[in-house]
C-alpha cells in the first residue's frame, strides 16, 4: 500500500472513527462483495479504512467514474484506494457497466459496492439496483456480505463539503448467498433487508 492510503485510512478513523464491528462474520482473506448503505461520499474510505491492512490489499470499491475519474479525486480513488471506476452515464450504451467489476472478480479480489447506486439521505437503504444480483448470479462462490454504516449520514449528508467529526461504525453482517431458484426481485429485497437489520433500531 502506497504511503497516502496509509494517511488517508488514518484521516477517516480520525474524523469519523470508521470502527469495525464484525456482528455476523470474522475478517478472512476468501472473495467477498460487501454491499452497503449509502449516504455520503465517505462511506466508501470508511468500510476500507474499517477492514484489516491485508484485506485492503485485495478489496477494490467500486466508484462512479463521473464523480471519481477527474483530478484529486481520480487520483484518490485509483492510486490511494485501487477503486474500480463505473460509468453510471452509459456513454456507450453498448457496453456493460458491469464489465470492470466482473474482470476484478474473475482475478479473485474482493469489492466495495452500493447497491443503492446513488447517495440517499436516510439512515437506513433505499431500494437495491440490480447489479448486485448479476454479479452474484456470475459469482456464486464470492461470499455476500451486508454492511451498515452507522452516523454516516449524520457526519456527512448529502449536500455538505467537510465531515462533521463523530463516531461511526462498519457494521458487517452475516454471508448470505443467492438461493436457488431465487428472483432477482426477492434476493434484492433479502439482501436489502440484511442492511437493515444491522442498523438496529435507527430511525430513517
Amino acid at each position: 500500500m502506497r504511503p497516502s492510503s496509509f494517511l488517508l485510512t488514518g484521516a477517516a478513523k480520525l474524523l469519523v472513527g470508521a470502527f469495525p464491528r464484525w456482528m455476523g462474520c470474522a475478517p478472512e482473506s476468501t472473495q467477498r462483495i460487501y454491499f452497503a448503505n449509502h449516504t455520503s461520499h465517505i462511506d466508501t474510505v470508511a468500510i476500507w479504512a474499517a477492514l484489516p491492512i491485508r484485506l485492503r490489499n485485495t478489496t477494490h470499491p467500486v466508484a462512479a467514474k463521473d464523480y471519481w475519474g477527474g483530478g484529486v479525486r481520480s487520483y484518490i480513488a485509483t492510486k490511494m484506494l485501487r477503486a474500480v471506476l463505473i460509468d453510471r452515464s452509459r456513454s456507450d450504451p453498448n457496453a456493460n457497466p458491469l464489465a470492470p467489476l466482473i474482470e476484478m472478480l474473475k482475478l479473485g479480489e474482493s469489492l466495495i459496492i452500493f447497491p443503492e447506486g446513488t447517495r440517499g439521505s436516510s439512515a437506513v437503504p433505499g431500494q437495491f439496483k440490480s447489479g448486485l444480483y448479476h454479479l452474484a448470479t456470475q459469482f456464486p462462490n464470492a461470499q455476500l456480505v451486508p454492511v451498515y454504516l452507522e452516523n454516516l449520514h449524520r457526519s456527512l449528508p448529502k449536500g455538505a463539503v467537510l465531515p462533521i467529526p463523530m463516531t461511526c461504525t462498519v457494521r458487517f453482517g452475516a454471508p448470505m448467498q443467492l438461493a436457488a431458484e431465487e428472483t432477482k426481485e426477492a434476493f434484492l429485497e433479502r439482501a436489502r433487508a440484511e442492511v437493515i437489520k444491522l442498523a438496529g433500531n435507527v430511525k430513517a
